[in-house]
């Protein structure tokens, strides 16, 4: 642990780290799109005199206009907050989703819980998951639907309260998939709840899962 933070002490946190890395490669490309350091008779350029005579300040990372953040990242940072402000025009609060896992292998469940890490940030986003049905705007349903769990998720579809939406999330949820047609599997899940989207996908990756979510949402049903 001691050197571990001894480490941090001496090159700082791996955020800071990234900074730097950020705002060299930003200076980098300020300079070769203003032309090649060091070459006489461009003033203004990085440790060039400029017309005034001073010499122009090196860059410094985290200062305006060097490390800016880069267009992908702004671009998803600005679709965030439209998201945000979508769910919160059309519900005024957070888009609450119950998983429900009908019969399952799991690899679904760890994409939809890959969707709360950082890089994902679902709840930065306005959407929330929940315990109950009854506090939940959607069901994420997986699995085949198995016969042990037909009757718990009609339950759970009757206790959300309306309106509603469903979503099924992954292969076995759409269509069986390698359980369809097995005496324990009574799906594909729309034989039994009206789903109003599919995401397929063995297991699909979270990212999928979001954009179902969203498409769900943007279906005028709510």
């Amino acid at each position: 642990m001691w050197q571990i933070l001894k480490q941090i002490a001496a090159t700082g946190t791996p955020r800071e780290i990234r900074n730097r890395e950020m705002a060299l490669a930003a200076a980098d490309e300020a300079r070769r799109q203003a032309g090649r350091p060091g070459q006489p008779g461009q003033p203004g350029q990085l440790g060039q005199p400029s017309q005034s005579g001073q010499p122009a300040k090196s860059g410094q990372p985290g200062r305006a206009g060097v490390g800016a953040v880069p267009e992908p990242e702004a671009v998803a940072r600005a679709e965030g907050h439209g998201i945000r402000q979508e769910i919160l025009d059309l519900l005024g609060r957070a888009l609450c989703i119950r998983v429900i896992d009908s019969g399952s292998c799991n690899g679904c469940e760890l994409e939809i819980n890959a969707l709360s890490n950082p890089y994902y940030n679902i709840e930065g986003l306005g959407i929330k998951l929940v315990a109950s049905p009854r506090h939940a705007d959607m069901l994420l349903i997986t699995g085949p639907l198995t016969v042990n769990m037909r009757d718990a998720v009609l339950r759970a579809y009757e206790a959300a309260p309306h309106p509603k939406l469903v979503v099924a999330a992954g292969a076995c949820a759409c269509t069986g998939g390698m359980f369809k047609d097995s005496y324990a599997v009574c799906g594909p899940l729309a034989q039994w709840l009206p789903v109003d989207v599919t995401v397929p996908g063995c297991p699909p990756r979270p990212a999928e899962l979001l954009q179902g979510i969203l498409t769900a949402l943007r279906s005028d049903r709510l």
